[in-house]
Formats: structure tokens, sequence, C-alpha cells
């Protein structure tokens, strides 16, 4: 049985999926909330295949009648990419009628086995990973990481555009991005004189500074 919110389901889940914002080396979190559609108390349990992979906090509790409750599933800190950034970990959110005024602590152990005779539904959510380029959006002060070199002016052009940063922050940095890629040619540059390409590349900047004034000063109009 998949995640759904119909009416003859106990609870109700949302998002029907986990969605992390995968960076190496960081935490990073997905909430769930779970609504209970009924007048009885309903007991959740969260599984996943890859166990030391998250945390659940809560991984057991009762939602009271016509109550609802947030799930927090962090994905610990990870030291490399999975191959294509694809997951394959998955979670299983089991639900089922309780007594009335139920404490967690109380629960049977056999609560959540198919064996006690309970009716125990099942929500499968599967596990998504994204990189900060794709979740672009959803954090103002973060920029999406683009490959080095000249290729940067258009993506962070686009990207200021898009987030409340001021045109004079717009123009220092593609000034910032060209003459990055500059010094970086420069460097590679063995046994040949460089007088005649830094003049070419100061040519270079002063003509995006110009174009990019004269494009903000249309559009501030």
């Amino acid at each position: 049985m998949s995640a759904g919110g119909g009416s003859n389901k106990l609870i109700s889940v949302h998002p029907e999926e986990l969605r992390f914002l995968f960076e190496l080396e960081k935490q990073t979190y997905c909430d769930l909330k779970i609504a209970n559609n009924t007048e009885n108390y309903v007991a959740f349990k969260v599984k996943t295949t890859s166990p030391k992979k998250y945390f659940v906090r809560p991984n057991t509790g009762i939602v009271q009648p016509r109550d609802s409750c947030v799930i927090r599933v962090t994905l610990q800190a990870q030291v490399e990419y999975p191959p294509n950034m694809q997951c394959n970990d998955k979670f299983l959110l089991q639900t089922t009628k309780v007594e009335q005024h139920s404490e967690v602590e109380e629960l049977p152990s056999d609560t959540f086995s198919k064996e006690s005779g309970r009716k125990i539904e099942e929500f499968k959510l599967k596990v998504f990973y994204l990189s900060p380029r794709e979740n672009f959006g959803s954090s103002e002060n973060e920029l999406p990481r683009t490959q080095s070199g000249s290729d940067n002016v258009s993506s962070y052009t686009q990207t200021f555009l898009l987030s409340p940063f001021s045109y004079k922050d717009l123009i220092v940095i593609n000034h910032g991005v060209l003459i990055q890629d500059m010094l970086k040619r420069q460097k590679n540059q063995k046994g040949v004189d460089s007088s005649g390409f830094f003049l070419a590349y100061a040519i270079m900047v002063a003509l995006v500074g110009i174009m990019m004034g004269l494009l903000l000063d249309i559009a501030a109009a």
C-alpha cells in the first residue's frame, strides 16, 4: 500500500516521498506530516532499509483523533556522492488503531506485527537526493555550484536576476568570474608573452561591465 490521503485510510501522509538536499559532509532533513483521519487513537512506526544512515524522530508514536504529528527524518553526513545521485533507500510507515489514551511506552511489542491480528496499514516512501543546483530557490543565500571558467558568467547572471541581490552585486560577480578565469588562463601560459592576452581580457571585462550596466538600467526603468 502506497502513501495517500484517501478518506478510508487511518492517516494521510505529506509529502508522499522523502527528498533530501544532498551535500557532502552535511546533515540534511525532510519532515513528514501525518494526520489522523479518524476518531480513534492511531499508533505509527517508521522503518527504513538503511537505519545507519538516517535518524527518525519520533520513529514511534501515537496520534490522537483528528490530530497530526510531524516526523523529522535526518540524513547523516555522507562522505561520497551516490552513483548518478540515485538512492535505493526506502521507508515504511506502519499504522494501526490502539486503545484510547494509550501511551507509546505501553504499546505491546507486537503492536505492528501482522501476526497480532491487528489491521496494519503500510505506507511505502521512496527517497530522492537533490543537488544544490536542483534545489535552487529554496535557500535565498546559497548559490548553485557551476563549472569553472567563463561559462559561469551566464549561470551567475541568471542566479542573481532571480535572487534578492543588488544590480551592483551582479556586475561585481560577473567581473570577478571573468578575472578569475583570466588569471587561470594566464597561469597556464608558459613561455608566451601574455601582454596582449591581458589587454584583450581587460577590454572584454570593460565591455561586459558597460553592457551589464546598460541592460540593468533598462530593466530597472
